[in-house]
């Protein structure tokens, strides 16, 4: 137990700061507005199977989302959960298309039990991801063109991301109703660069704006779960959870300058606020699930968050109330079998239609997605490396909105061991 715990705080130190200060450097215009490109919320056996959450349970697995699932890790248990994923982004406006790509490390989970039907969990998780890397050549003959100005060159750049920390518990008080909170930590800064660069630079001024927004503050999650045990070893279980809207700490800062050829440099404006309360709206998520114990689960997530009273720097006419349907299964053929290994495999399927929170021109984006999964079982273990794919499509409803084709795939560790346990032999 103890090379475990080694290990495992060896990897803490190494990979936090890498989580904190890491960003997925996948191209989104998207993460110009707002908060940045939202993530999609779940470990990755969870993201195979849609996102789906709300109302799962499992002793070997963490579904943040819902903090009263907690109470279902086995006594003198153990999780540890960790995963990369590869992002690739396609961008098209109907005659043009734009290829990214990008791996990064992605969450990091931790949970075990205090005592029998109440169990604790933390973990740090991404929330939003403000990169992108935009750039328009205007030149003589273009319908962008005006003589007065000249030929130039306009390019925007983003980078950033917000991430969420929570530790929370979740407790059986009774033998089929459960109830957990979590206490989160939200934090991280978006730093976006507008500029534009004029053929004729021996003659004129070039001009360059700056904007950096910094965001921070602590929230409380509530989640309740109801699990009724059938014939049979089948199931079924109820689960709701929800977060209130909250006022955070924000600081945004603001500076315009121009400069020329020759070195003079002028600034045009500088702005600082950090007495402004950023308002994030709270997120009321509800969930069932139906299932044989090592066997199957389906299940199905609603979750309506209030985006549209939501105030924070540059937000004004861009938030639009969102709307998430998610649905998934998992099927295992047979998880204890001593003589194939494809029977011990966990195998998934789901996907997700859901409201992007971001309005463009008082259009609201739309996303649509599949998602297939994998738990490929360790030997006699219930360790798993968990895989996923995804693949959504954001778009509007007009020709007006680019669309954007994402595929996401991922990969995580999650372990799964038996600790305060004394041994009788060495």
């Amino acid at each position: 137990m103890q090379n475990r715990l080694a290990a495992i705080i060896i990897f803490f130190i190494i990979f936090i700061p890498f989580q904190i200060h890491g960003q997925k450097l996948v191209n989104s215009p998207f993460g110009r507005f707002n908060l940045g490109a939202m993530e999609p919320a779940g470990s990755f056996r969870s993201i195979g199977m849609g996102g789906i959450a709300t109302a799962v349970r499992d002793n070997s697995s963490i579904y943040f989302s819902n903090p009263a699932s907690y109470s279902s890790l086995d006594t003198n248990s153990f999780v540890f959960d960790f995963g990369l994923d590869y992002g690739i982004n396609i961008l098209s406006d109907g005659s043009t298309r734009h290829f990214s790509d990008d791996i990064n490390f992605d969450h990091l989970l931790i949970g075990f039990p205090i005592a029998r039907r109440w169990g604790v969990a933390a973990g740090i998780i991404p929330v939003s991801n403000g990169y992108y890397s935009i750039s328009q050549m205007i030149k003589k003959g273009d319908s962008e063109y005006d003589p007065l100005i000249g030929e130039y060159t306009e390019y925007h750049f983003g980078d950033g991301s917000i991430s969420d920390f929570f530790m929370g518990t979740g407790i059986n008080f009774t033998k089929n109703f459960s109830a957990g909170i979590n206490m989160t930590l939200l934090f991280g800064s978006l730093n976006r660069v507008n500029q534009f660069t004029f053929a004729d630079y021996r003659n004129t001024y070039q001009d360059n704006s700056t904007e950096t927004f910094r965001i921070s503050g602590l929230n409380l999650d509530y989640g309740l779960q109801y699990n009724a045990s059938l014939k049979k070893d089948f199931f079924i279980n109820l689960g709701a959870s929800m977060s209130n809207g909250k006022n955070y700490k924000s600081k945004f800062e603001k500076l315009a300058f121009r400069y020329n050829y020759y070195g003079a440099k002028d600034t045009l404006f500088y702005t600082s606020d950090n007495s402004t309360k950023a308002h994030l709206p709270g997120t009321i998520r509800m969930g069932l699930s139906f299932g044989k114990k090592n066997k199957f689960v389906a299940g199905f997530d609603y979750i309506m968050t209030k985006w549209s009273e939501a105030k924070f720097h540059g937000s004004e006419g861009y938030l639009g109330d969102t709307r998430s349907m998610l649905l998934g299964v998992e099927y295992i053929p047979d998880k204890f079998s001593n003589y194939s290994f494809l029977k011990r495999m966990e195998y998934r399927v789901g996907c997700h239609i859901e409201d992007n929170y971001l309005v463009i021109d008082g259009e609201q984006i739309k996303e649509t997605g599949i998602s297939i999964g994998f738990g490929i079982p360790m030997r006699r273990s219930l360790s798993k490396t968990n895989v996923f794919f995804d693949f959504t499509r954001r778009s509007g409803a007009s020709e007006r909105i680019h669309k954007e084709n994402c595929i996401t795939m991922g990969a995580s560790l999650n372990l799964y061991d038996r600790w305060f346990i004394k041994r009788k032999y060495d």
